[in-house]
């Protein structure tokens, strides 16, 4: 990442030499329920950080005793471990476990320029990591890093400038992630107006439903099995919201997939995920295309319908809305996960097939012109990403001066990688 172009009073340096560099206590206190912040990587949100999310910490009892590294106002910290190189500075005292490095400025480092230097270095972090079970930086792979500093009046004006010019691209990021989340709900609104204006009969799902499986569990097979050829294993992030992922498709051999034929998914099946998460519940379902040879693995649910009742597309719409994920917490579910029988014994409204086929085509119509403004709003996230990583990495590499950037265009010029 470094230089070797760099302005007059800049200079290399390692990071050893620039900073003092802390490891903390591999020893986790027990119990958690002292005043000074025990963080972790989930703690890590912007720039700063001062308090433990799940409010644990530790007592000054505990420091003295285990001998725990408080880490002042100032220090940065940045990951050594899982999530490489994710940054933040201290606010106030606390203590982290292992998975940070702390770095203490020196008198000749600005701690805001430190924190924005180690940001831009993420990538260099990532590609120096090492071990084959999970990546880890040593403290002596931190000290060794080579950093460029500019002069401490200089780091000042650049975190200044950084300070102002990533607050305006991150408020274009916010209004920009609000715009896709409004343009998601009025999908599932427009679907839900129109099911109310639909005559329905409020049915459990096993009404409409022929045959329901889940995937093997346990050990039958594992991703050491998982080939570049062979029939499709389909997985939890295969299924969207009525949308099939098939960017990461997972594959096994054909003789395996023989011994697990009971769990075949056709082209038409309903997959449904059985487990979920904040932002993707439990029941959601899509259509199987034509995937060839193919399984469902754990976790996974493949239903096959009574054709004369339910339609497939509509089915998956209907379990993917917010009126779906509420029925199936209707039925006992914390929305984590579910079982075929809280599945099967939902409660949803259920029209005519020939209703349900009208839906389904009003549904592709709007959402249509839906996910094209989706599309464009993710397209402008990713240049607004792209742009605020290249103006943290130019300015603290020195690639311009920041006293005479307007704030518009001021990576013009400037190379992104």
């Amino acid at each position: 990442m470094t230089s070797t172009l760099l302005p007059p009073g800049w200079r290399i340096a390692r990071l050893g030499y620039a900073v003092e560099t802390h490891v903390p206590q591999r020893d986790k206190p027990d119990p958690l329920t002292g005043p000074i912040p025990w963080v972790r990587i989930e703690d890590f949100a912007g720039q700063e950080i001062r308090t433990s999310k799940s409010g644990q910490g530790v007592t000054p009892e505990q420091v003295r005793s285990m001998n725990l590294r408080v880490y002042d106002r100032g220090t940065v910290l940045c990951s050594c471990s899982c999530s490489m190189g994710a940054t933040a500075i201290v606010r106030e005292p606390l203590v982290s476990n292992q998975t940070f490095i702390g770095l203490t400025p020196g008198p000749e480092v600005e701690s805001r320029f430190l924190f924005y230097l180690m940001n831009a270095m993420q990538k260099d972090l990532q590609a120096r990591a090492n071990g084959a079970i999970q990546q880890y930086l040593s403290r002596d792979d931190f000290r060794s890093l080579r950093i460029p500093l500019a002069p401490f009046e200089e780091q000042r004006r650049i975190a200044d400038f950084l300070d102002a010019e990533t607050a305006r691209i991150d408020l274009a990021t916010h209004l920009k992630n609000r715009q896709t989340a409004l343009l998601n709900l009025r999908r599932w609104s427009h679907f839900q107006e129109s099911l109310d204006a639909t005559p329905s009969k409020i049915m459990p799902l096993r009404r409409v439903i022929r045959s329901v499986i889940d995937g093997p569990f346990g050990s039958a097979f594992s991703s050491a099995d998982y080939a570049s050829e062979g029939a499709v294993v389909v997985r939890l992030g295969n299924i969207g919201f009525a949308e099939y992922k098939g960017s990461d498709q997972a594959r096994i051999p054909v003789s395996l997939y023989e011994k697990f034929r009971y769990h075949e998914v056709k082209a038409g099946d309903v997959l449904i995920a059985a487990l979920g998460d904040a932002r993707n519940h439990a029941g959601r379902a899509c259509v199987a295309p034509d995937l060839g040879l193919a399984i469902v693995k754990g976790k996974c649910f493949r239903a096959r319908l009574e054709e004369d009742l339910a339609d497939s597309h509509f089915i998956s719409l209907l379990l993917s809305s917010p009126l779906g994920a509420s029925a199936i917490e209707g039925r006992g579910s914390t929305r984590s996960m579910i079982n075929l029988e809280i599945l099967k014994s939902a409660l949803l409204p259920v029209p005519s097939l020939s209703d349900q086929k009208r839906l389904v085509a009003d549904h592709r119509r709007v959402w249509k012109r839906t996910a094209a403004a989706i599309a464009a709003c993710d397209q402008q996230l990713r240049l607004l990403a792209e742009r605020r990583q290249t103006l943290i990495t130019a300015a603290v590499t020195g690639q311009f001066d920041v006293s005479t950037a307007s704030g518009r265009n001021v990576t013009d010029g400037v190379p992104t990688s």
